[in-house]
């Protein structure tokens, strides 16, 4: 951006309450979630994309800002996604899930020119909205969905489902083989009767300890 959203944000400030010194508000805090949302200029809209196309059009969206020189009316652009770690073959994998598949958010201030910058972006098929009008997201839905976008702790996926036979591969049950009984996504668990003397036995284990048998 020709401006940062920094210097954008305190000459609005400036324009409805008189000066205010930069200083106030850096970048970092903004980026940090520091800064409540309501007080950041412009509404959150929801644009939708070709599937697939949701990075492509927030690239070629920030281009046209920056060419067409419309920095004092849209602002932001967003991806919403989630981190999540998935389990394959005992491996660790960092993903980066996307939480809207064919949507994006667009912070702005609505005049027909900034809409017109918008949906002629390649990639977007229109606002979503039932009105003329495009409407904006309402700050409860904005909050929740920036808050899910930085979770503390990752959300962790495995490629398992119920009855699939698993290696041990940690642990002291190192090399036994069982069945899956039993999968708890939320604290990354998961329970594998496995046949000790001709009896089968439940054992939990963690998402790292197993690997699905091909």
């Amino acid at each position: 951006m020709a401006r940062s959203l920094r210097e954008r944000l305190a000459q609005r400030r400036a324009e409805q309450s008189g000066p205010v010194a930069t200083e106030e508000l850096t970048d970092e805090q903004i980026e940090a979630g520091e800064v409540p949302e309501e007080e950041l200029p412009g509404d959150w809209y929801v644009v939708h994309t070709y599937s697939g196309y949701e990075n492509k059009v927030r690239q070629n969206l920030e281009h046209r800002v920056d060419t067409m020189d419309m920095t004092d009316l849209i602002f932001e652009v967003v991806v919403p996604t989630q981190e999540e770690v998935e389990i394959k073959s005992g491996q660790r994998h960092s993903v980066q899930r996307k939480v809207f598949p064919g949507y994006v958010l667009v912070r702005m201030y609505m005049s027909d020119e900034s809409w017109s910058v918008v949906r002629n972006t390649p990639g977007v098929t229109g606002f979503v909205g039932t009105t003329a009008r495009p409407s904006p997201l309402d700050q409860s839905e904005v909050d929740a969905i920036l808050k899910g976008m930085h979770a503390e702790a990752p959300k962790v996926t495995v490629t398992l489902a119920l009855d699939d036979t698993v290696r041990i591969i940690d642990g002291p049950f190192s090399d036994f083989r069982g069945t899956v009984d039993d999968i708890d996504h939320e604290r990354g668990k998961v329970k594998v009767l496995v046949s000790f003397f001709g009896r089968e036995t439940p054992v939990t284990l963690d998402f790292l300890q197993v690997e699905r048998e091909a």
